[in-house]
């Protein structure tokens, strides 16, 4: 009763009974909540773990609507889990944070925020303040990224020169799917980036780049195309499907006769009157047919639908059409041809028709799908990546790869030092926080200890996933970094025969790294600050 019941006394000495809403409230508070939060992260952390590397097994993701997704992706993996616990979430928000700014290392960084906080939970264990721990891993984080800075070399590119570029990409895509054809994507992927780099101003627009996908064919059957690939066929089956020296009017606003943008009504009460509303209908039509072929257009490209009588004219007129067409293909098309968007048919002139030296349709196997490819464009700055498959999954993985790829293609150019993968900057680093942990006179000098030993879980992760015995790897490779000074010993994950990532040509771009550290770190300090979660009744 007691458990359920209270009691209180008014004034004058009467009774109140009061009842405790019953799991209206559950409270978690101080340390308890803070290994809560820890257990959480590590349960995310131990699913990305076998992720990792060029060996990392893929995971299946299965939607409440039964659509699978086959993929290693850090980003994708968390961004498709059912997640309801809160701390869990924040890893989903700190992977989609380093796909955001850098495109690659989604799954190292939520391995290595795992590490850190497993690091805590010992050191909460023997009497440390989470605020002192949060404080010893700011200044290793300062220490590993300064370390970082000095072990960095620079690679040399031009657009002649792209096998440093390459080499890189090949480095991103050896975990994913299309690693048996990885130098073929890391190709694509670099000539796409440099078709639309600015190299002056070392900026890359990635909206000038787009990825289409088909499954059919073989992953080796993907191609760069230098102009746009549309997923849209020409409007009508009796018009050309071919066309050369294309001029084209490319339209934002609907082929059809104006309507009132407030409510209308139209009162038809003879069959003269629904004749006379036919034939000035037609004459809409009739207009605007001949104000694009009067332009000396040959290809009209339509934002909106347009019925079959307008369909029909337009065939009549010799003027091939395709409509539906998006609004952000509409914008690459006129950046492509040279053209511009038309807004209204009053403004449709020869000036603003965009140009290109073919235009085709395209089909695939005995499917009705048709493409509509727009090549030899005057502005090469617009490609598209056509990605082939054996299944939907495979195409949207190998488009997920190419865009890792051309993410780290886009680092590189603007900032071209790199950092030597195979895990071997990692131990770079914790020997460096190792070593300055031994200086710190206070207690800090426990929690820079504990962030050395979480940056190990990296190397340690690629040595388990490629089927190597993780610690002994782990001390070979610690042992001869510090023999021969040589900061480029990694863990030879493709079993090649040496351990020296230079010599591999195993490339990481310096900025993804840095961020991989600074973003877990900043996310594990935020998660040992919170030590009362209060979590509110349904009915409150």
């Amino acid at each position: 009763m007691s458990a359920t019941y209270g009691y209180a006394f008014d004034e004058y000495g009467r009774p109140i009974i009061i009842i405790r809403e019953q799991a209206a409230k559950e409270r978690v508070k101080g340390i308890e909540a803070i290994k809560s939060h820890i257990l959480s992260a590590k349960a995310v952390c131990n699913i990305m773990k076998t992720s990792l590397g060029p060996k990392g097994m893929d995971k299946m993701m299965i939607s409440p609507d039964g659509d699978l997704t086959v993929t290693n992706d850090g980003a994708t993996i968390l961004d498709n889990m059912i997640l309801e616990n809160q701390i869990a979430k924040l890893l989903v928000q700190l992977s989609k944070s380093q796909d955001e700014e850098i495109g690659d290392g989604t799954t190292g960084v939520v391995v290595l925020a795992g590490a850190l906080l497993e690091q805590a939970e010992g050191l909460i264990d023997k009497g440390l303040h989470p605020t002192r721990i949060s404080e010893g891993y700011e200044a290793a984080t300062q220490v590993a990224i300064a370390h970082l800075r000095n072990i960095a070399d620079k690679i040399e590119f031009s657009s002649e020169n792209l096998e440093p570029l390459i080499t890189t990409a090949m480095t991103s895509l050896g975990s994913k799917i299309v690693n048996r054809f990885h130098r073929q994507m890391a190709e694509i992927s670099v000539k796409a980036v440099m078709s639309v780099a600015d190299l002056e101003r070392k900026d890359v627009n990635l909206e000038l780049i787009k990825l289409e996908g088909k499954e059919g064919g073989k992953l080796e059957d993907t191609m760069l195309i230098n102009g746009i690939l549309i997923d849209k066929g020409i409007s009508h089956p009796q018009m050309a499907t071919e066309i050369k020296d294309a001029k084209m009017c490319i339209l934002s606003c609907a082929f059809e006769p104006p309507k009132t943008k407030t409510k209308g009504k139209i009162d038809i009460d003879s069959a003269k009157s629904f004749e006379r509303l036919a034939e000035i209908e037609m004459s809409y039509f009739t207009d605007m047919v001949k104000k694009v072929k009067d332009t000396g257009a040959n290809l009209v490209i339509c934002q909106w639908g347009f019925d079959d009588e307008a369909n029909h004219m337009l065939l009549q007129a010799k003027l091939p059409a395709v409509r539906w067409v998006g609004g952000l293909e509409l914008e690459k098309i006129a950046i492509a041809t040279g053209g511009r968007i038309v807004p209204r048919f009053d403004e449709v002139s020869a000036e603003k028709l965009g140009h290109a030296g073919m235009v085709r349709e395209i089909g695939f196997g005995t499917t009705k799908d048709r493409y509509l490819l727009i090549e030899k464009c005057p502005n090469t700055k617009a490609v598209t990546v056509f990605v082939r498959g054996g299944n939907k999954m495979v195409v949207e993985e190998a488009k997920r790869s190419i865009h890792d790829a051309i993410c780290v293609t886009r680092n590189l150019i603007r900032d071209n030092r790199i950092i030597y993968g195979g895990g071997s900057a990692e131990i770079a680093m914790s020997l460096a926080v190792s070593a300055a942990a031994d200086k710190i006179p206070t207690v800090e000098q426990y929690a820079v200890r504990a962030f050395a030993d979480a940056l190990d879980a990296i190397p340690i992760a690629l040595a388990e996933n490629s089927g190597l015995a993780p610690i002994e790897t782990l001390a070979q490779l610690k042992s001869g970094q510090l023999k021969e000074n040589n900061p480029y010993l990694g863990v030879d994950c493709n079993l090649n025969g040496t351990n020296d990532m230079k010599k591999q040509r195993v490339f990481d771009p310096l900025v993804g790294k840095i961020q991989q550290i600074l973003l877990a770190n900043q996310v594990v300090k935020m998660i040992l600050k919170i030590d009362d979660v209060i979590r509110m009744g349904g009915d409150e």
